[in-house]
């Protein structure tokens, strides 16, 4: 099932109340539900390789917090921001600006030509490593299993 943008997200507490929340595609609605935004943002960072490395792991730590509670939303979001963290960095790496298209013609912006080795790059495969750690959780996948099964059906 997709994620539900037709909620009051401001009056929900996720936590609360799980059976709201929807898995989606990627990182649909990352910045949206509570309390794990507030909780996981303040850690959420990839200006550089170093930050990215803090930034993962405490993402990770958290992550590890939520799998012991048996809460898989937090879980979730947590693999939803370590996602966003690699995809974030990767776009800064292929284009240093942040800016893909070009605003006129809609056109795909040329690559940075460092691309592979530039800072934003190894923060992006920074991200990436624990993303993967996270998205192949086995605790997490029967989690996940779990969640669909009982409130996305």
């Amino acid at each position: 099932m997709a994620f539900d943008y037709s909620l009051d997200f401001q009056g929900i507490n996720f936590r609360e109340h799980p059976e709201l929340y929807r898995i989606g595609r990627g990182e649909q609605g990352v910045l949206l539900v509570e309390p794990y935004k507030s909780e996981l943002l303040p850690h959420w960072r990839f200006r550089t390789p170093e930050i990215a490395k803090t930034s993962a792991e405490a993402l990770f730590a958290r992550f590890e917090t939520y799998k012991q509670q048996k809460d898989f939303v937090g879980m979730d979001m947590t693999r939803k921001f370590l996602q966003m963290g690699f995809t974030r960095a990767r776009r800064y790496a292929n284009h240093p600006s942040g800016r893909k298209y070009n605003t006129n013609t809609g056109e795909i912006l040329p690559q940075a030509e460092n691309w592979k080795t530039s800072p934003k790059a190894e923060s992006a495969r920074i991200f990436y490593d624990y993303y993967q750690k996270v998205k192949n959780d086995p605790e997490y996948l029967l989690s996940k299993v779990r969640h669909k099964t009982n409130f996305e059906t």
